[in-house]
Formats: structure tokens, C-alpha cells, sequence
């Protein structure tokens, strides 16, 4: 085995962000910072308590509320005209394969040159 290869352990100072709290551990680092410790974790202490570095549930809280507020204003009614107005366009619009738009009617026998080998 190779000597020296793991770093040295170091007595190292934990600060909480989320409480305030700071107490020590061992770790390879000399200081370290945490944003929830053992006395402020809802797991330890019993309490529910909200920590949100980012907003996201605020965020998550506001782009719901929006939402709710367009179905209402919408209502069920329109809703369900719009979407039939939709499937109504869908359905009258001409198939198309490839580049080429289909055409209305088909030439079946309009201008159509004859077989000549027919005759002989």
C-alpha cells in the first residue's frame, strides 16, 4: 500500500445557517457550513418548518394560482367550444403527401393518352 495517500482528519467547526447552531466534527476540512443541523431539522425537533433557499414553492404557489384562474375565466363551456373549434379545423383541412397538395377531384379519364398496342 502506498503511505500518505489518505488526507489527515482534522477536528473541523460546523456552522448551521438555518439556526444559528455550531458545534464540532471531524472532517478533512477546516471549517464547513450546513443549511440544517440537528436542532433545527423538522426530523429531530418535531416541528414543521419551511426552508425555502430558492422560492420555489412560493414560485410553484403563484404559476398554480394563475393557472386556476385562466379555467375559471375560461369556464367549462368555452373550453369545449374552443376545443371543437380546433378539431373542426383539423378535420377540414385537405391531406397532403409529400410536397404535393391532393387534388380535389381526380382526372380519371380527362385528356388521357390511349394505348396504341391494343389495336394490333
Amino acid at each position: 500500500m502506498k503511505a500518505n495517500l489518505h488526507p489527515p482528519i482534522k477536528i473541523t467547526k460546523v456552522n448551521c445557517l438555518g439556526c444559528g447552531n455550531s458545534f464540532e466534527s471531524t472532517s478533512t476540512v477546516d471549517a464547513m457550513t450546513v443549511d440544517v443541523c440537528s436542532q433545527c431539522h423538522p426530523f429531530y425537533t418535531g416541528k414543521q418548518k419551511l426552508i425555502d433557499t430558492a422560492g420555489r414553492v412560493d414560485r410553484f404557489r403563484a404559476r398554480s394560482a394563475t393557472a386556476k384562474a385562466r379555467r375559471d375565466d375560461l369556464g367549462k363551456k368555452a373550453i369545449k367550444t374552443a376545443l371543437r373549434k380546433k378539431a373542426k379545423a383539423l378535420k377540414s383541412e385537405p391531406v397532403k403527401s409529400g410536397n404535393k397538395p391532393v387534388p380535389k377531384s381526380s382526372p380519371k379519364s380527362q385528356n388521357l393518352p390511349q394505348d396504341k398496342t391494343s389495336d394490333q
